[in-house]
């Protein structure tokens, strides 16, 4: 019987990191408390982002270049998605180009969610996307808003090229409540730490490991990684002696990401990936009104595979600020005067977005077969004067991941925009591609004609007036490294 298991994975964390210490000086007034949690960083989402833009980033860094026309279910497992009754992963799978026939489906509900959906896909059969992505909210000068972060991981499964196979799971369920959060509710609201670490993970972790462990006839000395994700610091440490484990515990990412929800066992498995050897055991835990554990052993193909960036590589990335009202602006803690100038309204044209979609979604130009010019968008005749084809002899090509790099830029302060300057320009590709873009997550060093850019995929536009978002692609500076 072939394998099937774990055959890729990416990973993805905001560039924009905040500086906790800026948190706590903010609220030293009233919360001196919040000093002792003042280490480090955490990532927070640019006004532009959410859970569908962090999980295409994180889907992308696990796909690179393989083909997708395999892959027949996505989904996607977030507690913080932004539409109720739209399908979220539906947006995911356009930016991806995914094949129309994969199957799409939302997950949320829980924290565990991510670690239920990578269970689920192991399952079988089949190529599969399991995407987790949480973009989480916290009140101000509470210890989840110290704690949180923000994050994406994603897993491709299938039986050519298995990286890691599932050796067993557990599950068990129970009307724990650690924390709640209703639909139309912004922040999470949580129990006592003391009762959730001794009365939820110290009794309702354990079983579940049992039972993965006893479906793999294995002992807890038998796992080399243990990985855990808790908003609450040692957490995992503390169920690891519990049930006796002495091998390596995950790092739990809290200096410079903080938790990212129902993507953060998923993010740490990903950093796990990136230093494990072949022939290890990994133990995966997740928690929410009960637990869950699966069980993992790796591969000797895991040698061979590499994200097209990495974990490390996406911590790395990053702008520090120690902007704090930036960061409640962007979450939207505050209202800030922005002048008659933002009182636009961002209403999209849905049919346009439907028609266009096969150009839009997935960022694809074209190129003329006659002369071989690149263009966007795809109009009904080649652009060159000399040639004008139509466009029915055009071949499709995804700019996504073509190299480019600033032609020309404007700091534009006048207009409105949340992020202020908006950073403009024409945006030169390698294939030859030319078109106005915004540039975004762009550091105190700025950009310059010439800097190197990537693709990254955002919300264009919001539509506040009627809840609803319209996604396209801009362009982010390349760090050295990243």
């Amino acid at each position: 019987m072939t394998d099937h298991g774990i055959t890729g994975y990416g990973a993805y964390v905001p560039r924009l990191r905040l500086e906790r210490g800026a948190i706590a000086a903010a609220h030293r007034w009233m919360a001196p408390s919040l000093k002792g949690l003042a280490r480090g960083e955490r990532a927070f989402c640019s006004w532009d982002e959410d859970s569908i833009t962090m999980a295409v980033e994180a889907a992308r860094d696990c796909l690179g270049s393989a083909p997708r026309d395999g892959i027949s279910a996505l989904t996607l497992a977030s507690t913080t998605l932004p539409y109720a009754s739209l399908l979220n992963s539906g947006i995911a799978a356009g930016a991806l180009a995914l094949a129309p026939s994969a199957r799409l489906v939302d997950m949320g509900g829980s924290p565990r969610a991510g670690v239920t959906g990578l269970a689920q896909a192991l399952e079988g059969p089949g190529e599969a996307l399991l995407i987790a992505a949480d973009r989480l909210r916290a009140r101000p000068a509470s210890t989840q808003e110290m704690a949180y972060g923000a994050g994406a991981a994603a897993f491709r499964t299938g039986s050519e090229g298995v990286i890691a196979r599932r050796l067993g799971a557990g599950a068990v369920s129970a009307a724990f409540i650690d924390h709640f959060r209703a639909t139309d509710v912004s922040h999470d609201y949580f129990w006592e730490e003391r009762w959730i670490r001794d009365e939820g993970y110290a009794k309702l972790i354990p079983p579940a490991i049992e039972a993965a462990l006893a479906e793999a006839a294995l002992t807890i000395a038998d796992v080399h990684w243990f990985v855990m994700a808790s908003p609450l610091r040692g957490a995992a440490s503390a169920v690891a002696a519990r049930v006796k484990f002495a091998g390596k515990i995950a790092d739990g990412l809290e200096g410079e990401v903080g938790y990212a929800g129902a993507a953060h066992p998923l993010l740490m498995l990903a950093g796990v990936l990136e230093k494990a050897a072949p022939g290890e055991r990994i133990l995966l835990i997740g928690f929410g009104q009960g637990a869950e554990a699966l069980l993992l052993e790796t591969t000797p193909a895991l040698e061979t595979f590499r994200p097209a960036r990495g974990l490390g590589r996406v911590i790395a990335d990053k702008v520090v600020t120690a902007d704090y009202l930036r960061m409640l602006s962007f979450h939207d803690e505050i209202e800030l005067e922005w002048g008659m100038r933002a009182e636009k309204s961002g209403k999209a044209a849905l049919t346009t977005l439907y028609r266009e979609a096969d150009q839009l979604s997935a960022f694809v130009a074209g190129r003329c077969q006659a002369c071989g010019t690149a263009q966007f968008p795809q109009l009904a005749y080649c652009v060159n004067p000399a040639c004008q084809a139509p466009s029915a002899q055009f071949d499709a090509l995804p700019l996504t991941e073509e190299p480019a790099r600033v032609l020309t830029y404007t700091n534009d302060w006048l207009s409105y925009y949340p992020a202020p300057p908006m950073i403009v320009g024409f945006v030169q590709f390698d294939v030859g591609a030319r078109l106005l873009m915004e540039t975004v997550d762009v550091g105190p060093e700025g950009v310059d004609v010439g800097t190197p850019l990537r693709m990254v995929f955002r919300v264009k536009e919001p539509d506040k007036a009627r809840s609803f978002n319209r996604y396209f692609w801009k362009a982010t500076p390349i760090a050295k490294g990243a």
